[in-house]
């Protein structure tokens, strides 16, 4: 099992149903050290299921830097298409929760390079 934090689009009922083929459950949580930004999307599947073409995107803050967002439990068959779904200037990392533990999330790729073959398990 994994820990997925969602501070924008995979929180909407709508798209968790799209690529997950159901509402996930989670719980209110949090990270620092990063900042939100708006990024334009253009894969028209992910616009078709946001409804959006803008997006927030995570970028490196400072220790006073606090996104608020959902921490969801998944498997590895939802981390995979968790990654489908995002597109390729996002990629995956691993963050320190404020719940505790550790989390992925999806963070500006220029940052940060590609780790979207990082192990699912």
């Amino acid at each position: 099992m994994h820990h997925l934090f969602s501070y924008g689009t995979l929180q909407l009922p709508d798209v968790q149903a799209a690529t997950f083929g159901r509402r996930l459950t989670g719980r209110p949580d949090a990270i620092v050290g990063f900042r939100s930004e708006l990024l334009t999307i253009t894969d028209p599947l992910v616009i078709e299921r946001s409804g959006s073409e803008r997006h927030p995107i995570l970028v490196r803050g400072n220790s006073s830097d606090v996104i608020e967002g959902t921490t969801f439990t998944i498997d590895d068959t939802d981390l995979v298409a968790a990654d489908e779904y995002e597109v390729d200037d996002y990629t995956r990392i691993e963050v320190p929760l404020r719940s505790g533990g550790v989390g992925w999330v999806y963070v500006f790729a220029g940052e940060h390079g590609s780790v979207r073959d990082q192990p699912t398990s």
